[in-house]
């Protein structure tokens, strides 16, 4: 499938913003850490709106065209994280629920599995309008990237946060990466990590 893909910016902040409300709202993970949908409708464009910033600041937001799907990513450095990137659990609760601990939460216990002993890529996320999901999008915006991975011998690691998603990346060549964390009465999130493709 062909798709017409660019780098999103800062003038395509509120536009991808709102792909990313829109896409995750009934995510099982936003869910768990936006329980009461009025509240979830309030402020879950703030959380995600965080990841979003993190992309556009120190990585890369890839857009389709027509502004239908998104990914964001980050390049990961071998070692232990820089004290401010740890910090953006807390940035994440303070921006768009600042009473709600699982806002925070959420960001801690991902942050605790991720690897640090190999440079990778991380896939942050990946976004589809809800009127266009299972039409490949996420695959075709997702391929060149892997294969431009599988050239330099990155690994690409990611967090799947539904067991439909995970499908998705276990066909893209992803494995789990140990045990699914389960988030504290709530669902699971599968670490994933894709080894370069040889030759």
């Amino acid at each position: 499938m062909g798709v017409a893909t660019r780098t999103a910016g800062a003038a395509d902040r509120d536009q991808v913003a709102a792909l990313l409300d829109t896409a995750f709202h009934d995510d099982p993970v936003s869910g768990w850490v936006f329980p009461e949908e009025e509240r979830r409708r309030a402020v879950h464009g703030l959380f995600m709106g965080c990841f979003l910033d993190a992309a556009l600041a120190g990585g890369r937001v890839d857009l389709l065209e027509d502004g239908s799907a998104a990914a964001l990513w980050l390049s990961v450095p071998a070692g232990e994280p820089e004290e401010e990137e740890d910090d953006m659990p807390a940035l994440m609760r303070r921006t768009a629920d600042p009473d709600n601990e699982r806002a925070e939460l959420v960001g801690r216990l991902t942050g605790a599995i991720h690897p640090t002993e190999r440079a990778h890529a991380y896939l942050l996320l990946v976004a589809v309008a809800p009127d266009r999901q299972g039409e490949g999008l996420g695959t075709a915006l997702l391929t060149p990237v892997l294969e431009q991975c599988d050239r330099d011998g990155l690994p690409v690691y990611l967090e799947a946060s539904s067991a439909r998603s995970r499908e998705l990346y276990l066909r893209l060549g992803f494995a789990d990466r140990g045990e699914p964390l389960r988030l504290p009465d709530g669902p699971l999130m599968w670490p994933m990590w894709r080894e370069p493709a040889a030759g």
